[in-house]
This record gives structure tokens, C-alpha cells and sequence, in this order.
């Protein structure tokens, strides 16, 4: 049922392919123009668009014609007025980059908007400006050239080193922004398409020089809204704000085959500050979400935390890593990060915080609300040996600190271990809070709620069984029972 919710898009395809096969039946039949006249203004009222969020889901709503377009600033521009061709073979590069260089003339106007209307807009990659409105209509479709002799080289990433995949330069993201204020990318439910089949098999072949580029990357920028789009196949991922202020990302379908898409995560917070991220259908080939700051030496010497993000009312599926990671790069630390109403329906692991010795930097204030798993592999990770480096130069004596993480209404069904907390005598695991716990389970072995070396306490009755290293209190919050053995360890792999 999720994913019929999630992914309404596609079935509204599948219904328009339906009406082509039996409108002509009911035309030929006795029932005549009644029963037609009946049926359209059925569908004028239930035509899927997408326009409303209840309960983490997105709804869509039926509209026969296609949605006029706002007007969201002074100025506003069609792709066609610089020369735009949709019909999915013209390259359109020279229109966007001449619609973007006249609205970067408008910032004291209040900017400018660039309509894409209905079609399909083929074109390079090309950047955005400040005070600049992108607007994707009702069915348009902008499309990433395959071929990465298109896509420029930029430098790595400060805090990364190095290009995430390969040393030396990396390729630029589809569309790009560095430096920017008040920029919003929107529409009537628009796609930006990374065509990213092409660029996963390379990187599976081993054909590429250079790390792949994001779908979407913007940088240095602050008061940036992204609203009401799909993105979609991502070469690499999907959308990266880069040590930004002021982000919201709403109403956003993400998405990349669940298997063979490799690395595209969907929304990757990093060095992020003020960001909220809610109303969301994310379903991936890694990580729906993944928050970081920043890459071992790198990341600690660059000193940009993730911090004050919130995430609501998600929809989310990971087959290959988690719906919402923290790490592993986390060298410039993260804290005061809210999780709440979240579903993760048919991935390996629900939500996980990841890293390792040399990362450095820390995780605290993390808060999980009202979380949901269906048929989810592992339920709630965290590991403290995920040793990957950027070279040889990282030093293993920085150990991240991880505190004061709570978990509070986690329910779910088919989970087989509803809790992996792997801490370490370097990295120990403290403060953690587990309260209002209930998980169906679909594997009957005794340690499904493993611990190594953490501190915390349960509040009240949860479960499973949490494990011995906990405090037991009850829901007064008087101390039932003190755990006499915090850093015993329970961890089993093997299931």
C-alpha cells in the first residue's frame, strides 16, 4: 500500500494507457454519452496531481488540462522565449544558460522565474543564480546528457580531500549553484531527470577518471526552498546542499532503482545548518537520507558542522543501506537533529548512525519520534568501526563522541533485529533513551536487541527485551533497575 501512495505518478501513466484501451468500447456500447460525461467528470475531480501531503503520504489530485503556471516573481520567463526545444532530442543547453544570465540581471527587481513548460528539455549540465525561481510545469521533464565529456570538472570538495571516489578533480553536478541566496526550485510535480543508467555501469565497469557528479548541488548558498518536484536516476547523489543555510526540501519524490543504482542516496545533508526536510517519498539505491560534515582529516580541519535539521513526515525505502543515516563522514559533527513520523517499508536497515576511529567530530542531540518499520531488516543501527578513509593521512586517534540519542515510539512488523547498537571501548556509546517501543518480529532468537558498550536506560515496557547494558525505569521515571554491565557485548552478525 505504501508504495502504491509513494509512487501515485507512475500509476496515473498506467490509467491514461487503461483510458486509451477502453474508451472506445464504452463509445460503441448502448450506455452512450451518459455513462461518458459520467466517467470524465469522475476523472476531472480524482486526476492524479500532486498537491496535497497527508500523514507523510503524498496525495495527488485529478485535473484534466494542464496547471497554469504562477507567477513567484516579478519576472518570468519561458524556456522558449531563449530558444528551448522540448521534444527530447534538441540539446537545450544555450537556453537555460541564457534564461539563467537574464535573471541574474534582475536581483535588485526581486529576480526572475524560468518556466519549463510541458515537454521533454534535453540539455548539459547548467547553474543557477541567486533570487531565481526554477519552475517545472505539469509533465516537463528535464534531461541529463549521458555522456560525461559534457559534464565540467570541478575541484574536490574541501572537506572530502579528494574527489569522493577518485583523487583529483571531480564532475560538476546537472544543475548547480555555489554562492547564491533565495533560490527555488518548484513546480507542478516536474521532473529532473539524470538519466543515471549510463554513468552506474561505467562506474561498475570501472570506466570512469573521475568521481560521479550529483543531480542536484548546491553550495555556499543560503535560503534555498526545493518543492514539488521528482528527481529522478541520479548519476551519483541526488541532492547535495553543501555547507548551506535556510534550506527547506517539501513535497519532493526522489527516485533511482532500489538495486545496481549505486550511491544514490537521496538528500545528503552536509555542513548543513537551519534545514528542514518533510512531506517526502524517497525510494533509492542507498541511502534515502544521509546527514554528514565532512571526511576524516578533511572534515575535521574544515570544521562546518550539520546541525538544527529537522525531518518529518517521510515515506522511505533503502533495500541496499538505510532510510536515514547519520555519517559516516560526520568529522565536522552533527547534533540537534529531530527524526519524526517516519516510515521505512521494505529496506535493509531503518535508521542508522555510522563511523569509525579517525573521523573525529561527534553525534549528539539526536532525537527519533514516532518511527514506523514494515519488513525492514535491521531497525536501528549503530556502528562505530565503519573504517573508510580518504587515504592513509587520517589519524586513528580521533574518536567521535556519540551521546544523548533518544528513541521514542518506534513500532513496526517483519523486523527481523530491531536494535544493532555496536559501540566500542574507544567509542563508547552514552545517553541513550528508548522509550515506547513495540516491534513485531520475524526471527525467534534471543539476542535481537544487541548492545556493546553503551550507556543509557528504557523508560517504562518496550519491545523486545532490551539488552542488559541499559537501566530499566519505570514511566514515573523511577529507577526500577541499574544495568551492572554496560559494556558487555551481545552483537551477532550473523543474523
Amino acid at each position: 500500500m505504501v508504495e502504491t501512495v509513494g509512487i501515485g505518478r507512475f500509476q496515473l501513466k498506467q490509467n491514461r494507457v487503461d483510458l486509451k484501451r477502453w474508451v472506445p468500447a464504452f463509445l460503441s456500447s448502448h450506455k452512450t454519452l451518459f455513462t461518458v460525461l459520467w466517467m470524465a467528470a469522475f476523472a476531472s475531480v480524482f486526476l492524479w496531481q500532486r498537491n496535497a501531503v497527508v500523514g507523510g503520504f503524498s496525495f495527488l489530485k485529478w485535473g484534466v488540462s494542464t496547471r497554469p503556471i504562477p507567477r513567484l516573481r516579478p519576472v518570468a520567463f519561458n524556456l522558449t522565449d531563449f530558444g528551448g526545444v522540448g521534444d527530447g532530442l534538441t540539446v537545450n543547453t544555450e537556453a537555460f544558460e541564457r534564461a539563467v544570465s537574464a535573471i541574474s540581471k534582475l536581483g535588485k527587481r526581486g529576480g526572475g522565474q524560468l518556466n519549463v513548460p510541458p515537454g521533454r528539455w534535453l540539455t548539459a549540465p547548467f547553474n543557477l543564480t541567486s533570487h531565481m525561481t526554477l519552475f517545472l510545469a505539469e509533465d516537463s521533464e528535464i534531461l541529463a546528457l549521458e555522456n560525461e565529456k559534457y559534464w565540467p570538472l570541478m575541484p574536490p570538495l574541501p572537506s572530502y580531500g579528494y574527489g569522493r571516489e577518485h583523487i583529483g578533480p571531480r564532475y560538476g553536478s546537472f544543475i548547480h549553484g555555489q554562492n547564491l541566496k533565495d533560490v527555488v526550485i518548484t513546480g507542478h510535480n516536474g521532473t529532473i531527470n539524470g538519466q543515471g543508467k549510463a554513468w552506474w555501469k561505467k562506474y561498475r565497469q570501472k570506466l570512469l577518471n573521475h568521481t560521479r557528479g550529483p543531480l542536484v548541488q548546491i553550495m555556499w548558498s543560503s535560503d534555498i526552498v526545493i518543492s514539488n518536484i521528482t528527481l529522478r536516476d541520479s548519476p551519483f547523489w541526488t541532492l547535495h546542499p553543501y555547507d548551506c543555510k535556510n534550506v527547506t526540501v517539501r513535497n519532493v519524490t526522489i527516485l533511482a532503482p532500489v538495486f545496481e543504482a549505486p550511491n544514490t542516496d537521496g538528500i545528503d545533508p552536509d555542513s548543513c545548518e537551519d534545514m528542514v526536510i518533510e512531506d517526502c517519498y524517497i525510494s533509492v539505491g542507498d541511502d534515502a537520507i544521509a546527514i554528514k560534515s565532512g571526511w576524516d582529516q578533511y572534515g575535521i580541519a574544515y570544521g562546518k558542522p550539520s546541525m538544527n535539521i529537522l525531518i518529518r513526515n517521510l515515506v522511505v525505502r533503502s533495500m541496499v543501506s538505510a532510510g536515514v543515516s547519520i555519517g559516516s563522514e560526520m568529522s565536522g559533527g552533527v547534533s540537534n537533529v529531530t527524526v519524526e513520523n517516519l516510515v521505512v517499508w521494505s529496506s535493509r536497515r531503518a535508521v542508522r548512525i555510522k563511523t569509525a576511529p579517525g573521523r573525529g567530530g561527534y553525534v549528539r542531540d539526536i532525537k527519533y519520534r514516532n518511527l514506523t518499520f514494515d519488513n525492514v531488516r535491521v531497525g536501528i543501527v549503530i556502528k562505530t568501526d565503519y573504517n573508510e578513509h580518504p587515504d592513509e593521512g587520517y589519524d586513528p586517534k580521533a574518536l567521535p563522541v556519540l551521546r544523548d540519542i533518544s528513541f521514542i515510539g518506534i513500532h513496526g512488523q517483519g523486523v527481523r533485529v530491531p536494535v544493532r547498537i555496536h559501540g566500542s571501548e574507544e567509542i563508547p556509546v552514552r545517553n541513550i533513551t528508548f522509550r515506547d517501543m513495540s516491534v513485531g518480529l520475524t526471527y525467534k532468537k534471543k539476542h535481537i536487541f544487541q548492545c556493546a558498550f553503551v550507556h543509557g536506560h528504557v523508560i517504562g515496557t518496550i519491545f523486545p527485551a532490551p539488552c542488559e547494558n541499559l537501566d530499566l525505569y519505570d514511566e514515573q521515571g523511577q529507577l526500577v533497575k541499574r544495568s551492572a554491565s554496560q559494556n558487555v557485548t551481545d552483537i551477532d552478525y550473523d543474523f
